[in-house]
């Protein structure tokens, strides 16, 4: 799952960023509203982390043109202003939820999972398919109730398939969603993750559609 951070204040930011990737989540931080504003519009992201007093753009300013332009990723405001009327223009700016500062980082951490499930339509935390379960809390990966060891990449691919269950996500998607800037990024070196997963798994947990891309469904292949 990749994660837009939108924080201009260096210590607040570093830590959500330590968070959050240490949750397994891939993370793109930026400091200011200008940029946020450019990275939301050309670029996709399960989720933003925005804050509302940035330089250069008002938070308010950069969801409201996100939302006028039809992006529609779930958005956590994340901000020192905390007055109701402030949450409620917030809320009726487009925001999914708010967070007033200070803040202990286990909420941010379980209102991320939560908007990302909720914005794929997955209420559990724990995401299933046949005998394969992935508990988001505890960032477990079981088999028939057997816990599983994996990599923190192919953590990332079995979470990003199990909240998408059911559609064919394509390669290129993957791959964007998945890798960090610096990570080989091709269609062999994501062919190679899907084939240890089904050695670990089983052959038909994850399907490939051929020219399509792979899809992960409670009926076997």
């Amino acid at each position: 799952m990749r994660i837009l951070l939108v924080e201009d204040e260096p210590k607040i930011a570093y830590s959500i960023v330590s968070a959050l990737t240490g949750a397994n989540y891939r993370v793109d931080a930026v400091r200011d509203g200008e940029t946020a504003w450019f990275r939301g519009d050309t670029e996709d992201y399960d989720l933003v982390i925005l804050d509302l007093g940035l330089p250069k753009m008002d938070g308010l300013a950069v969801l409201k043109r996100w939302r006028a332009a039809g992006k529609m990723m779930p958005v956590l405001i994340l901000t020192a202003r905390g007055t109701w009327p402030e949450r409620v223009e917030g809320i009726d700016a487009g925001a999914d939820d708010y967070l007033a500062k200070p803040f202990q980082i286990e909420e941010v951490l379980a209102r991320v999972r939560a908007l990302i499930r909720r914005s794929v339509g997955q209420g559990s935390a724990i995401l299933t398919a046949g005998p394969i379960a992935l508990d988001t809390r505890q960032m477990r990966v079981l088999f028939d109730g057997a816990p599983v060891s994996v990599s923190p990449l192919e953590y990332r691919l079995i979470g990003y398939l199990l909240h998408h269950k059911g559609r064919v996500v394509s390669s290129s998607e993957l791959i964007e969603h998945l890798y960090g800037d610096d990570d080989a990024r091709d269609a062999n070196a994501l062919e190679a993750v899907v084939t240890r997963l089904r050695r670990k798994l089983g052959p038909d947990f994850i399907e490939t559609r051929r020219g399509f891309g792979y899809l992960v469904s409670d009926e076997p292949a």
